[in-house]
């Protein structure tokens, strides 16, 4: 029997209101005053995981960590592991390298202290690392980080970088450092995106498991899926005045999100980003 390819489960752990998309209509001093919904959403990804017994990476915004540590606990104590997306979900394509920097260090440490655990992973807020500004990996490497999955080699109105590598490869020269792209499927001279996201939500289910079975039996790769707690939640507050493209992206299919998720959870095998590409063990802090 054909040993199953081991899939890395991501969830970038942000609130409905923090999505890129809703920045022209949303500003962050506005954040602490909606309605937040991560912390239950985020259990409830938590509950549907230990259910199954499989573990996963949470690449966590430090402002939600603040606000709500009890997330960081349980992510840790389940066993999963526990990654950093940023302070406050700002596109890396928007600061400069000490801004970049600072946003990084802010959120590692507060994810560090809360948890007690090197955080190895990184996530730029909507993958926005690109060809434009690779020497973010630099300081990501010099920061201690030992792996990002930051850059999307497909070409997207917000982000992406289709000359990239499609899997995982070392973007510097002599450093013991790691980009591990979202899976993408290549079709003719294009990469289209397979690892989650929008693309999940807008396709049937049946177009997911194709290509996410291309990439395990043909490529003999692990792939590398990505939701939001926010997805999992139909009844989230709606916000008003969207333009057509950002309320279809945002809302498409809800409603179908929880189902799917569990489909794909029963069709393939999933670990953390960690275990199934072997990132270097290190040390827990004091």
């Amino acid at each position: 029997m054909k040993i199953r390819q081991i899939n890395a489960m991501s969830i970038d752990v942000e609130d409905y209101f923090q999505v890129s998309a809703f920045e022209p209509y949303i500003t962050k001093n506005q954040w602490d005053n909606l309605p937040h919904r991560v912390e239950n959403n985020t259990h409830k990804i938590l509950d549907i995981l230990e259910d199954r017994q499989i573990k996963a990476t949470f690449f966590t915004l430090g402002w939600v960590a603040e606000r709500y540590p009890s997330i960081v606990k349980r992510i840790v104590a389940d066993g999963h592991e526990l990654a950093c997306h940023g302070y406050e979900h700002i596109r890396v394509t928007e600061q400069t390298p000490d801004q970049f920097r600072s946003d990084v260090y802010k959120a590692k440490n507060i994810l560090e202290q809360q948890s007690g655990k090197e955080i190895k992973g990184y996530r730029a807020a909507s993958y926005s690392i690109g060809a434009s500004n690779l020497w973010a990996l630099n300081v990501l490497q010099e920061m201690g980080f030992k792996y990002s999955s930051s850059i999307y080699p497909v070409k997207h109105d917000l982000y992406g970088m289709p000359e990239a590598p499609r899997f995982m490869f070392e973007p510097l020269q002599n450093l013991d450092f790691k980009e591990i792209p979202i899976t993408t499927v290549r079709m003719g001279t294009k990469n289209w995106p397979c690892g989650g996201g929008g693309f999940f939500r807008f396709y049937p289910y049946a177009l997911s498991k194709w290509a996410l079975n291309r990439v395990n039996q043909q490529e003999q790769k692990p792939a590398i899926f990505y939701f939001h707690p926010w997805e999992i939640d139909p009844n989230q507050p709606r916000q008003n005045g969207l333009s057509l493209k950002t309320k279809t992206r945002h809302y498409l299919n809800l409603h179908k999100m929880e189902a799917r998720l569990n489909q794909l959870l029963t069709d393939f095998k999933w670990d953390t980003m960690e275990n199934v590409f072997h990132i270097n063990q290190g040390q827990n802090h004091d």
